[in-house]
């Protein structure tokens, strides 16, 4: 299997985590913190942000962020190098 398909279900199962009620508050600022870590850059960043509001903010937990950022860097953003293919989040 790929790394880009290893980051994938990685993603879906942060968003499943994401999902878990009463961890908001916890889950927040890491969410935002591994998307950095996953997603280098600018649009990292961006999309860190974008996790962290998401999880803080009540009852948006079912947007996935983590899978639809997988699907910006790797469907819609064709031929992108964006890291060698190491998944490393660093704690």
């Amino acid at each position: 299997m790929s790394k880009k398909y290893k980051k994938l279900i990685l993603s879906i199962v942060l968003d499943l985590i994401g999902l878990i009620p009463l961890i908001d508050i916890i889950w927040a600022p890491l969410s935002g913190y591994i998307m950095t870590k996953l997603y280098k850059g600018t649009k990292g960043k961006v999309a860190g942000i974008i996790s962290f509001l998401e999880e803080i903010i009540p009852f948006s937990d079912v947007i996935p962020t983590f899978t639809i950022m997988w699907l910006y860097s790797y469907v819609f953003t064709k031929g992108e190098t964006e890291d060698d293919g190491k998944i490393t989040i660093e704690v």
